[in-house]
């Protein structure tokens, strides 16, 4: 059936896999089952613009604000009854030592480098339909020109119950939602400096990182991160359950998506450094906000690596596949966000992947930066 379109895949919780599109006017002709941490919304893939592609200034780098990761290995992948088919199956992973953010890049710290380097991130540009055709099956019909402009997904939440199936529920292709307006027009960051910068992109997470002089995590690295030292648990703090005990993490508490019970305080994201650190002392990786990880995403690449002696610092496929998409280039993302809720989704269990296109940015999705 075709329909104008931004590419959307997931996997649903609980074994149930589903891919699915977004159309770019929100109306839904497809519904297929889905979970929360599933629902990320692919942007369109514009290389269009030279300033994506041109090498951006660099700074000295600096370890303020990194946290220093030991080397060690540990095994990467499932740990309980919901994972997902490709977090199978559990491998042995070393990787080396490494710095790493304490925190995602917030709203301040992105600000300096735009301010820097004059950037304009993916969101803020018109998307190029000679780009965006490539990660669609061929014979997919143009958007009209009017929908093909500078926008970005937000979360939509409704005001009553709604079919799960159908999430155009939730999210809307909102033209002039970016990085300093996350929720759309009439939105800004002031008062925010310390939040998360969402609405960016794999691109632009690298171009942050290059004029920091860091670099995003492997997948590796970012699991080996999030485990904060303990053996096989299933959060970053441990195995209690997200919802027993005081908030650990922002998430979503009651029915998902139109009753938020707001028992950790937030509705939307949160401050960094809002709830505790895991044993390595980095915050949030588990909600909040979902976090770009440098490798391409391929749903058997952990049968390519799994070997009796281990691996030694993977850094991920040559290259990307998704079998609900198979056009689409892809890249992990990890560590759930506040739109995730265990009823519904784990999102924030430390082994949970994710994956989205490079020029997705969305009101949930940010990340960290690594260093050597």
């Amino acid at each position: 059936m075709p329909v104008y379109f931004l590419s959307l895949s997931f996997q649903s919780c609980k074994q149930n896999a589903a891919a699915f599109t977004i159309p770019v006017k929100a109306v839904i002709e497809t519904k297929k089952a889905v979970c929360c941490e599933s629902n990320i919304p692919s942007r369109f893939h514009f290389l269009g613009d030279k300033k994506i592609e041109n090498p951006l200034p660099s700074r000295t780098a600096s370890h303020a604000g990194m946290v220093w990761i030991r080397s060690g290995t540990f095994m990467m992948g499932a740990d309980n009854r919901q994972a997902s088919a490709d977090e199978y199956p559990k491998h042995k992973v070393t990787v080396n030592g490494f710095w790493i953010d304490a925190t995602v890049v917030t709203n301040g710290q992105f600000e300096k480098f735009v301010k820097a380097t004059g950037y304009l991130t993916t969101a803020e540009r018109k998307p190029n339909w000679d780009e965006l055709k490539k990660q669609v099956p061929p014979g997919t019909p143009k958007p009209d020109d009017s929908l093909l402009v500078a926008a970005s997904l937000v979360f939509n939440p409704p005001k009553h119950a709604v079919d799960l199936n159908d999430y155009s529920q939730w999210w809307a292709w909102k033209k002039g939602a970016d990085w300093k307006h996350p929720h759309g027009p009439g939105s800004n960051i002031k008062g925010k400096e310390n939040y998360p910068v969402v609405h960016v992109s794999w691109f632009d997470a690298m171009a942050y990182c290059k004029w920091a002089g860091k670099r995003l995590p492997t997948e590796a690295e970012w699991e080996w991160a999030a485990r904060g030292g303990l053996t096989n648990a299933i959060y970053p703090w441990g195995n209690e359950p997200v919802d027993a005990g005081k908030p650990k993490a922002n998430t979503w508490q009651g029915h998902f998506p139109d009753n938020n019970t707001v028992a950790d305080k937030f509705y939307y994201t949160s401050p960094v450094k809002s709830f505790p650190a895991n044993g390595y002392g980095l915050y949030d990786m588990a909600g909040n906000v979902w976090e770009w990880c440098a490798d391409y995403y391929n749903n058997k690449y952990y049968e390519t690596v799994n070997k009796p002696g281990g691996v030694n610092n993977p850094k991920g496929p040559a290259n990307s596949f998704d079998p609900d998409e198979p056009y689409a280039k892809k890249r992990v993302i990890r560590g759930g966000s506040f739109l995730c809720n265990d009823s519904y989704c784990s999102g924030y269990r430390v082994a949970r992947r994710m994956k989205s296109t490079e020029d997705s940015g969305l009101e949930h999705l940010g990340f960290r930066c690594v260093q050597d």
